[in-house]
C-alpha cells in the first residue's frame, strides 16, 4: 500500500494537471474573446469621438467662415469616415447595423462638401439652412446609435471580463491544488527537498520583476571577474518616473521588463545582465578589450531607439549609459560607482554613452575647487555681479522689463561662463543663498530706477532647488518689502523641468508667489516635458520661447510653426509670449506678424551692467 500511494498522488495529478490544461485553454479563449469586444468597444468610442469633433469642427466653421475650422473641415470628416469605417470592420457580430452606420456617415461628405461651397460663396444663409436643417439632425442621430452601440458592446465587455475573473479564479484554485499535490509527490520521489533549495538559490540571485540578475548576485559575478580587467556599463532608463506617473506602474514595469530583455539580447553568454536599481541595469563585460564597451554601448544605443509597444501604448524613451574599465586595485563598488558617474555624465551631457577616465577624478576635484571659490565669491560683492537685458515690446519696439543674468568675475581666472558655475550650485544648498542674493541686488536696482521715475519690471531666473523650498515664497515676499518695490515689477522664470519635478509643490509655491503679486514665467518653454493639463492649471502669466526654435524662425517653416502655435496658445490661455535669442530684424517681422507679443536677444542689446541700461532709460525718456 505505501508503494501504491506515490502512483495513486501521480495519476491524480496528471488528472488535475489535465483539467488545469483544458481550463487554461478555455481562459486563454475567453481573453481571446474580451480582446475582441475591447477592441469593438474602442472602434466604437473612436468614432463616437470623430463625429463629434466633426460636428464641431462644422459649427465652428459656420461661426467664423473665414477661420481654419473651414479649411480643417473636410479632413475632420475624412477622419470620421476611416473611424467609422474601421468600426465596421470590426463589429462581426453587428456587421450590418455598423456598415449602415458608416454608410449613413459617408453619405453626408457631399452634402459637407456643399455647405463649405456655400461658405466659399458667402452663402451664410443657405449654410445655416443646410447645418440646422440637415446636417445636425443627422449628426444627433448618428451619435445617439453610435453612443448605444457603444454602450451595448461595454457592457459585452463588463460580462466577458466577470466571467474572465471567474474563470481565472476557478483555474487559480486548479493550479494551487496541483502545486500542492506536486510537492506531496515529489517528497514521495525524494527530490522535493532538492528541487526546493534550487528554487530559493535561484530566487536569491534573481531580480523577480525582470527575472535578470539581482545587484547582490551582479557584484559576485563582478568580483569573480576581477582577476582580468572587466568593463562594467551601468544603464539608465531616461524619462522612467514620467512614464510610472503618466502611464501607470504596469506600464512601468512592463516597460522594464522589455528593456531587461532588449538588454540581455544583445551581449554574449559569457557575460551578464542585471536589473541594480529601480530604473537601472548593469552589464558585466569579461572581455579584457575595454573597447568592447564602446561597441556594446552603441548596440544598446541603437536598440532602445526602437519604440516600446506595451499594452497597445507606444512608449519611446532613451537610455544614458556610463562604462568603466576596471584597473588595478579596484574593487566592485569603486568600478560600479565609476561606472555610474559616467552614466550621470552622459545623462547631463545628453551623449547617450560615456567612458569613465582618470580625468574625471580631476575634473570632480576640480568641481569642488569651483564650490569654494563661489562660497567666497558670495561674500565679495565685486565677483558676482548682474547684467540685465532688455525685453521689447515687437509691434512698438518699446523696452517692457528686463532679465536679470548673473555674471562672474574670478580674481585669478577671470569671467566665467553661468554654463560653468549655476550646475555646480544647482547641486548645493548654497543655490539658495546665491538665489537670495540675485534677487536682493535686482530689487535694489529696481528700486533705483524707480526712484528715478523708470517702472521697470524686472525677470529673475529660479531653480528647481530653489522653488521646492518651502521657504522661498515667504523669503520672496520679505525681500521684495525691504526693498520697497511692489510685486508686480518681479517675475520669477522657471523651466519645465522644475515644474514637472514636483508638480503639486511647484504650483503651491506659485500660488503663493502670486498672492504677494509675483508673476510667473516658463523659461524656455518647448524643450521639456510640461503636460498641458498642467499648463492649463499653472498660475503663470508668461511663456518663454526658447531661442532653439526663435533662432531660425525667418528661414524655417517648422519653426515659424510651432512658434506660431506656442504664440496662439499662450494668447487663449491668457498668457503673454516672449521670444528668446532674436539675432536680426527678419525674426523681429516674422514674431511682429505671428502677433508675439514681446522678444529679446542680441538684436535688440547684449546684457547690461546696470549703469549702461540706466543711461539707455534716461535717452529713452529725453525730449526729441
Amino acid at each position: 500500500m505505501p508503494r501504491a500511494v506515490p502512483v495513486i498522488l501521480a495519476v491524480l495529478l496528471a488528472a488535475l494537471s489535465g483539467y488545469a490544461v483544458v481550463a487554461n485553454w478555455q481562459q486563454a479563449l475567453r481573453v481571446r474573446d474580451l480582446a475582441a469586444t475591447a477592441t469593438n468597444t474602442d472602434a466604437y468610442r473612436t468614432a463616437t469621438y470623430e463625429v463629434t469633433a466633426e460636428l464641431v469642427m462644422l459649427q465652428a466653421a459656420m461661426l467664423e467662415p473665414g477661420g481654419e475650422e473651414r479649411d480643417r473641415l473636410l479632413d475632420a470628416n475624412r477622419r470620421a469616415d476611416e473611424a467609422m469605417a474601421h468600426m465596421a470592420a470590426l463589429d462581426v457580430e453587428h456587421g450590418g447595423d455598423a456598415a449602415g452606420l458608416a454608410a449613413r456617415h459617408r453619405a453626408l461628405r457631399t452634402v459637407i462638401a456643399g455647405f463649405v461651397a456655400q461658405l466659399d460663396r458667402g452663402d451664410l444663409p443657405g449654410a445655416t439652412v443646410v447645418v440646422e436643417d440637415v446636417l445636425e439632425p443627422e449628426f444627433a442621430a448618428l451619435t445617439k446609435l453610435l453612443v448605444a452601440e457603444r454602450d451595448h458592446h461595454l457592457a459585452d465587455y463588463r460580462r466577458e471580463q466577470a466571467r474572465a475573473v471567474e474563470d481565472s479564479r476557478t483555474s487559480v484554485g486548479t493550479v494551487l491544488i496541483v502545486f500542492l499535490l506536486g510537492l506531496v509527490v515529489l517528497t514521495g520521489f525524494g527530490v522535493s527537498r532538492r528541487a526546493h533549495r534550487r528554487q530559493v538559490e535561484a530566487l536569491a540571485d534573481t531580480d523577480p520583476l525582470t527575472g535578470l540578475l539581482n545587484r547582490t548576485a551582479f557584484t559576485t559575478r563582478a568580483q569573480q571577474a576581477l582577476a582580468g580587467e572587466p568593463t562594467v556599463l551601468v544603464v539608465n532608463v531616461d524619462g522612467f518616473r514620467d512614464v510610472n506617473e503618466q502611464l501607470g506602474h504596469r506600464i512601468g514595469d512592463l516597460l522594464l521588463v522589455e528593456a531587461g530583455r532588449r538588454l540581455g539580447a544583445l551581449v554574449r553568454e559569457a557575460d551578464a545582465v542585471a536589473r541594480i536599481g529601480g530604473d537601472e541595469f548593469a552589464v558585466l563585460l569579461r572581455d579584457d578589450d575595454p573597447r568592447l564597451g564602446e561597441t556594446v554601448g552603441a548596440r544598446l544605443l541603437e536598440a532602445f531607439d526602437q519604440s516600446f509597444v506595451l499594452d497597445e501604448v507606444t512608449v519611446d524613451l532613451e537610455v544614458s549609459i556610463g562604462a568603466a574599465t576596471a584597473g588595478a586595485g579596484e574593487d566592485v563598488v569603486t568600478l560600479l560607482r565609476h561606472a555610474d558617474a559616467a552614466m550621470h555624465e552622459a545623462k547631463q551631457q545628453r551623449t547617450g554613452f560615456s567612458r569613465f577616465r582618470c580625468e574625471n577624478r580631476q575634473d570632480a576635484a576640480a568641481r569642488l575647487s569651483l564650490l569654494g571659490d563661489l562660497r567666497r565669491a558670495l561674500d565679495d560683492p565685486e565677483q558676482l555681479t548682474l547684467h540685465y537685458q532688455p525685453k521689447v515690446a515687437v509691434a512698438t519696439g518699446e523696452l517692457v522689463g528686463v532679465e536679470a543674468l548673473a555674471r562672474w568675475h574670478h580674481p585669478a581666472r577671470g569671467p566665467i561662463s553661468p554654463a560653468d558655475f549655476i550646475p555646480v550650485l544647482e547641486v548645493t544648498n548654497l543655490m539658495h543663498r546665491f538665489t537670495e542674493q540675485v534677487l536682493s541686488t535686482a530689487l535694489r536696482q529696481a528700486r533705483t530706477w524707480l526712484d528715478a521715475g523708470h517702472r521697470v519690471p524686472i525677470a529673475v531666473n529660479v531653480s528647481t532647488r530653489s522653488l521646492l523650498d518651502p521657504d522661498f515664497p515667504g523669503r520672496v515676499a520679505a525681500l521684495l518689502a525691504e526693498a520697497g518695490v511692489p510685486g508686480d515689477l518681479l517675475s520669477i522664470e522657471v523651466t519645465e523641468y522644475a515644474l514637472m519635478s514636483d508638480p503639486d509643490t511647484a504650483i503651491e509655491a506659485l500660488h503663493r508667489l502670486r498672492a504677494a503679486g509675483v508673476k510667473a514665467s516658463i523659461d524656455d518653454y518647448g524643450t521639456g516635458y510640461s503636460s498641458m493639463t498642467y499648463l492649463k492649471v499653472l498660475p503663470i502669466a508668461e511663456l518663454k520661447i526658447d531661442r532653439s526654435f526663435v533662432m531660425d524662425i525667418a528661414a524655417s517653416s517648422s519653426s515659424r510653426a510651432l512658434v506660431a502655435s506656442t504664440v496662439e496658445l499662450g494668447h487663449r490661455l491668457g498668457l503673454t509670449v516672449v521670444a528668446e535669442g532674436v539675432e536680426d530684424e527678419a525674426a523681429v517681422a516674422a514674431l511682429r506678424e505671428i502677433g508675439c507679443d514681446t522678444a529679446q536677444g542680441y538684436h535688440f542689446a547684449k546684457p547690461l551692467p546696470a549703469e549702461a541700461l540706466t543711461a539707455r532709460l534716461r535717452e529713452s525718456v529725453q525730449p526729441a
